[in-house]
C-alpha cells in the first residue's frame, strides 16, 4: 500500500458544523484528508495551514516520504547563509507536515516519526552553527580558525540533551542543547577572544532557530541544562564543564547525560568530552541512592507545577502529571543509573530501548517493561495529537468535552473510549513506577521486637557512628531500623546477632549508599545478618567493602558456578574496557572481591560444600592471574618492549597448584621464562632478558599485592622458586630444568608435585608441564625419599609444636602432615599430585601404603579441610568454639557433618590421632642431629 493510499484511510475528523465534502477543494486531497485538516470545525487548523503553504511539495512527496526528506536535507546543506533562516523555516513546515500525516496514517511507527524530527533538528542546529561560526571566522573574530573550520564549528560542539539526544523529539518539542568548545584548539592568549566569539555565535544560532518571524520558527532552543546556567556563558570550555561535573554535578545532571549526544559542530570533540564524563554518569558501584534523588525530583516538579493529587483527565499533563511520560522516563533512567556503571549494555539513550535492555538483564520484570513500553508509546501518541492541533508546546489534555471530542476524532475513536483508555493507562503507570520510587511498602520488620533489643545500650549508640552522621544517611536508617531489629529478633540468638550487626555498622565509614541498597533490596538485610552472625570478623570486612553486596543484586549471584574459563573471559572483557592501567588494577580488585564474597556466601548458606568451595577459590585465582598477567605484560612493554623470546608462564605451587584454597589463602607462585635466542628486549628502554623477566615478575607481584583504592587482590609467596629467597624471582626454563634434575633437594621435588601452570603462552605452558613430568619420572630410591620426608616431618613438628587442638592445619595427623605424605606418594609414583586423595591412592597403588591406610588418611584430610575452610571463613586466626549455640558453631558443625561442637572435637581428635599413627608407621624412625 503506498503512502498516498494510506493517507486516504485517516480517521474521520470531528466536524459538527460542516458537510463531509465542504473542505475538499485541494485537488490532491480526498474528503477524509480534508475533514482531518478542516478549518474552524476541523481537528487541526495548523495542519491545514501547512497544507496551504506546502501542498504542491507534499503532492510530490506522498509516494516517497523517506526520499523526500532525504532530498530536503541535501538541499539544505547547500543553502547559502543569507537565506538559511528562511529556508530552514520552509523545511520545518515540510518535515512537520509529512511526519504528521505519516504518523496519523500509521505509515510510520512512533520511533520513525520521532527520529525523523530529531534528524531534522540535528541538521538545523549544525547548519545554524556552521553559518554563525563561519560569519565569526570571516570577520576575523575567532582566532586561528579558517573558513574550512566552520564545518566543525571552530571546535565547538552542541550536545543534544533530553528527547533530542535520545532521538525522541515530539511534534512540537523545543530542543535542549549544551554548547561547549574545545579550548585546546586555541592558544592560551587567545582564549578569551575565542570564548567571546563562540558565545556570540551560539546566541545567533539560537536566534536563527527560535525567532518567530512571518514564516514561523524552526525550533525553540533551550540552553539552560548547562552547568550553573544563571552565571555561566551560553558556550563553555570543556575543561570548565568537566571540573563542574566532577565537583558539583548532581543526580539529575547524571540522568540528563544518559541521553546526551554530540549532534552538531565538532562531533569528535563532543564524543571525547562525553567519554570523560563516564565516571560521573556511570558510578562503579550500584547506586541505589539515585532512587531517592529521582523520587525527590519528581515530587519537586509536581509541587512546582501544581500537578500533585489524584488523576483528573481535563487539563491533565501527559508529560509531567501523575502516571505520565516523565514517570516512565525517570523509572527507566534511574534503573540505568543504578546499574549502568557495572553493565555498559544498560547505557542506551532511548526510553523504549532502555526498558528492553533492563528487562533482558533482569533489572525490570519482562511484563512490567512491556507494559510501560506500551503505555509510553500510547502516551507519546496522545502528546503528538495534542500538539498537532495548533503547533502548541503543550502536554495538557483538553479542558472541555468539545476538546475531548476533537482529540478523540483525531485519534480515530470516541470521547468515552479515549477517556477510559487514558485513565487506565495513567493509573497503571503510576502504580508501577510509584512503588519503585519509594511508595508505601508496608514494611514493619515482620516480628515483635523485644525491649532488650530496642532499648539496648548497643542501639542507643548507633547515632554516634560515622555512617549515621549525615542527615540523609540517618534519615534512611531511621526508616530501616524497625525492619532490621525485627529481623534480628527472628534469629535464634537475637542479642548475639545484634552485637554482630553492631560490628558491621560501627565500621561502616558512610551510610547513604549502603542504606539505600538495603532499602531497595530488603533481602540483603537477612543475608547480612546471616553473615555477621557467623563471623564478626567478616562483618568488619563487609564494613570496609560493602560494595561486594552489588554482586548479590546482579541477578546471577546464586546461579551455578560458571567455571574458570568463563571467569577469565569476563574479567578480561572488563579490563579491556578500561584505558588506564591503574583503573584496570582497581577493576580487577573489585571484581575479585565480589566473586570471593560469592563463594563465601554460597559456602555459608550450604549451597556448596568444602570441596567445591576450595576448587572455586582456586578457579578465581587462576582467572585473576590469567586475565591480569597479559595486562601487566602490555603495560611493561610500553617502556621495555614485548617479552623477548617465548615469554613467561606463571606457575601455581602449594595449595593453588593443587586447586585447594580457602578465603584467607595467599598464592605460592614461581615464574618460568624462555628467552629463546634473544639477549635483549626491543623497546624504548631495552633490557637484557634476565633483568627483563625479573622486573616483569616484580611488576606482576605489585599488580596483585599493592594496596590500592580497592585494596589488594592476594598476598604472593615466591619462596618455592629454585634456591628460595636467594634465587632470582624468575627462572629460565633451561635453568629450571637443569636445577630440578641435578641440584634440587627432595623437598623441592615434593613441592614440584603440586606445580600447575596458570597463566602464560600455551606452548610454553606445555613445555613447562613436560619438564615437570620428566623430573617426577626420574628413578629414585624409595628409602632415601622416605627418610628425607621423615626428617622434614620431624623438623616441622619441632618448629611448629603440636598446635591448637582446633587447628586443622598444624599438628601430626592434620592437613600439613597428610599433604606431606601425599606429596611423597606422588614422588614415589612418579606423577603430579592432583588431589590429595588421588595421590594417597597412588601411594597405595605403588605398594607404599595399604588401601586401609590411604582411606584413614583421606578421611582425616577431608575432615580437617572442611574445618579449615570453614574456620578461615569465620576468622583469620584459629578459632576456639566456646559453645554449641553460637551461629559460628552451628556453621562448623554443618560443614563438617557433626551434630555438636563436642562431637566435632571428638571426631577431629580421633581421626587425626589415627592418621598420625599411620604416618608414623609408614615413615622410617629418624633422629634429627645437628
Amino acid at each position: 500500500m503506498t503512502f498516498a493510499t494510506r493517507i486516504t484511510r485517516l480517521p474521520h475528523a470531528y466536524d459538527p458544523d460542516q458537510g463531509a465534502d465542504a473542505l475538499s477543494a485541494a485537488p490532491w486531497a480526498t474528503a477524509d484528508v480534508a475533514r482531518l485538516i478542516g478549518g474552524a470545525g476541523g481537528c487541526s487548523p495548523y495542519l491545514k495551514t501547512l497544507v496551504e503553504k506546502e501542498g504542491a511539495w507534499l503532492e510530490t512527496a506522498l509516494d516517497g516520504p523517506e526520499a523526500a526528506l532525504l532530498s530536503e536535507h541535501v538541499a539544505l546543506r547547500g543553502t547559502a547563509a543569507d537565506v538559511l533562516p528562511s529556508r530552514l523555516r520552509q523545511a520545518k513546515r515540510r518535515v512537520a507536515l509529512l511526519t504528521g500525516l505519516a504518523d496519523l496514517a500509521g505509515v510510520w511507527p512512533l520511533e520513525t516519526v520521532t527520529q525523523a524530527l530529531t534528524d531534522f533538528a540535528d541538521l538545523s542546529v549544525h547548519l545554524a552553527l556552521r553559518a554563525t561560526i563561519g560569519a565569526e571566522i570571516k570577520r576575523g573574530k575567532l582566532p586561528g580558525q579558517t573558513e574550512a573550520d566552520a564545518e566543525q564549528a571552530g571546535g565547538m560542539v552542541a550536545l543534544a540533551m533530553g528527547k533530542m539526544g535520545a532521538g525522541e523529539l515530539n511534534y512540537s518539542s523545543d530542543v535542549d542543547l549544551i554548547c561547549l568548545f574545545d579550548e585546546t584548539r586555541f592558544d592560551p592568549d587567545d582564549y578569551h577572544d575565542a570564548r567571546a566569539s563562540l558565545v556570540r555565535a551560539t546566541r545567533k544560532m539560537c536566534a536563527m532557530l527560535s525567532d518567530l518571524t512571518g514564516e514561523g520558527y524552526v525550533f525553540r532552543t533551550d540552553l539552560r541544562l548547562r552547568p550553573d546556567p544563571s552565571v555561566t556563558p551560553v558556550c563553555l570550555a570543556m575543561e570548565a564543564a568537566e571540573r563542574y561535573y566532577e565537583s558539583l554535578g548532581r543526580t539529575w545532571e547524571r540522568a540528563a547525560y544518559i541521553k546526551a549526544r554530540a549532534c552538531a559542530g565538532d562531533i569528535k570533540a563532543g564524543e571525547r568530552f562525553l567519554k570523560t564524563l563516564t565516571p560521573f554518569v556511570w558510578r562503579k558501584h550500584l547506586d541505589f541512592a539515585a532512587i531517592q534523588d529521582a523520587h525527590d525530583m519528581v515530587q519537586r516538579i509536581r509541587d512546582h507545577k501544581g500537578l500533585g493529587g489524584a488523576i483528573t483527565l481535563p487539563g491533565h499533563n501527559m508529560k509531567l502529571g501523575r502516571g505520565g511520560i516523565r514517570e516512565i522516563e525517570f523509572f527507566t533512567q534511574t534503573r540505568q543509573i543504578i546499574a549502568g556503571g557495572r553493565d555498559p549494555d544498560l547505557r542506551v539513550r532511548g526510553t523504549v530501548p532502555g526498558l528492553a535492555v533492563l528487562a533482558d538483564k533482569g533489572w525490570v520484570p519482562q511484563d512490567v517493561a512491556q507494559t510501560l513500553t506500551d503505555h509510553y508509546r500510547a502516551h507519546r501518541e496522545v502528546e503528538h495529537r495534542v500538539q498537532m492541533l495548533r503547533d502548541a508546546q503543550t502536554h495538557d489534555l483538553p479542558q472541555s468535552e468539545d476538546g475531548f471530542d476533537r482529540l478523540a476524532a483525531f485519534m480515530g475513536t470516541d470521547r468515552a473510549a479515549l477517556q477510559r483508555t487514558l485513565r487506565d493507562r495513567l493509573e497503571e503507570v503510576h502504580t508501577l513506577t510509584e512503588g519503585f520510587f519509594g511508595g508505601d511498602t508496608g514494611r514493619d520488620g515482620g516480628a515483635q521486637v523485644p525491649d532488650e533489643l530496642t532499648h539496648s545500650e548497643i542501639v542507643s549508640r548507633w547515632r554516634t557512628y560515622p555512617a549515621l552522621r549525615s542527615a540523609r544517611g540517618s534519615g534512611i536508617f531511621e526508616r530501616l531500623q524497625p525492619e532490621i531489629l525485627g529481623r534480628l529478633a527472628k534469629t535464634s540468638h537475637p542479642m548475639d546477632a545484634l552485637g554482630a550487626f553492631d560490628g558491621f555498622l560501627s565500621g561502616l565509614p558512610a551510610g547513604v549508599q549502603v542504606f539505600s541498597l538495603f532499602e531497595a533490596n530488603p533481602q540483603l538485610i537477612d543475608l547480612l545478618i546471616d553473615i555477621v552472625g557467623v563471623s564478626p570478623e567478616l562483618a568488619r570486612y563487609l564494613s570496609r567493602n560493602a560494595s561486594v553486596f552489588d554482586a548479590v543484586i546482579g541477578g546471577d549471584f546464586f546461579a551455578d558456578w560458571p567455571g574458570q574459563d568463563a571467569l577469565r573471559a569476563a574479567l578480561a572483557d572488563l579490563l579491556a574496557r578500561e584505558g588506564d592501567y591503574e583503573n584496570k588494577l582497581n577493576t580487577a580488585r573489585r571484581w575479585g572481591k565480589e566473586w570471593h564474597f560469592r563463594i563465601g556466601v554460597h559456602l555459608l548458606r550450604g549451597l556448596i560444600g568444602a570441596e567445591e568451595a576450595g576448587a572455586q577459590y582456586a578457579d578465581l585465582a587462576d582467572a585473576t592471574l590469567g586475565a591480569l598477567a597479559p595486562e601487566v605484560q602490555a603495560e611493561f612493554a610500553h617502556k621495555h618492549g614485548p617479552c623477548p623470546g617465548r615469554g613467561a608462564v606463571v606457575v601455581g605451587m602449594g595449595s593453588l597448584g593443587s586447586r585447594r584454597l580457602h578465603s584467607q589463602s595467599d598464592l605460592d607462585l614461581i615464574v618460568i621464562y624462555d628467552p629463546g635466542d634473544a639477549e635483549m628486549s626491543e623497546g624504548r628502554r631495552p633490557l637484557p632478558t634476565r633483568p627483563y623477566y625479573a622486573r616483569l615478575t616484580q611488576a606482576l607481584i605489585t599488580a596483585v599485592t599493592a594496596p590500592m583504592a580497592e585494596g589488594r587482590i592476594y598476598e604472593i609467596d615466591m619462596r618455592l622458586r629454585p634456591s628460595g629467597n636467594q634465587g632470582p624471582v624468575a627462572t629460565s626454563l633451561t635453568a629450571f630444568q637443569s636445577y630440578q634434575q641435578s641440584d634440587a633437594w627432595v623437598w623441592e621435588h615434593l613441592a614440584l608435585t603440586r606445580a600447575r601452570c596458570v597463566a602464560g603462552p600455551g606452548g610454553l605452558m606445555r613445555d613447562m608441564t613436560q619438564v615437570q613430568a620428566d623430573v617426577l619420572a626420574m628413578p629414585r630410591e624409595r628409602d632415601t625419599v622416605l627418610r628425607e620426608v621423615a626428617v622434614m616431618r620431624s623438623r616441622i613438628a619441632a618448629a611448629k609444636g603440636e598446635g591448637n587442638p582446633w587447628d586443622a592445619k598444624l599438628g601430626q595427623g592434620r592437613l600439613q602432615d597428610i599433604e606431606l605424605v601425599a606429596q611423597a606418594a606422588a614422588v614415589l609414583a612418579g606423577q603430579k599430585l592432583g588431589t590429595v586423595p588421588d595421590a594417597l591412592a597412588h601411594g597405595a597403588a605403588c605398594g607404599w601404603l595399604s588401601d586401609a591406610e590411604a582411606e584413614v588418611l583421606t578421611e582425616a584430610y577431608r575432615l580437617c579441610w572442611s574445618l579449615q575452610i570453614g574456620s578461615r571463613l569465620i576468622s583469620e586466626t584459629t578459632i576456639t568454639p566456646e559453645r554449641d549455640t553460637s551461629a559460628a558453631s552451628e556453621f562448623l558443625c554443618r560443614i563438617t557433618g557433626t551434630a555438636s561442637i563436642d562431637a566435632l572435637k571428638d571426631k577431629l581428635e580421633a581421626r587425626t590421632t589415627h592418621a598420625a599413627k599411620v604416618i608414623t608407621a609408614v615413615l622410617p624412625d629418624v633422629t634429627e642431629k645437628d
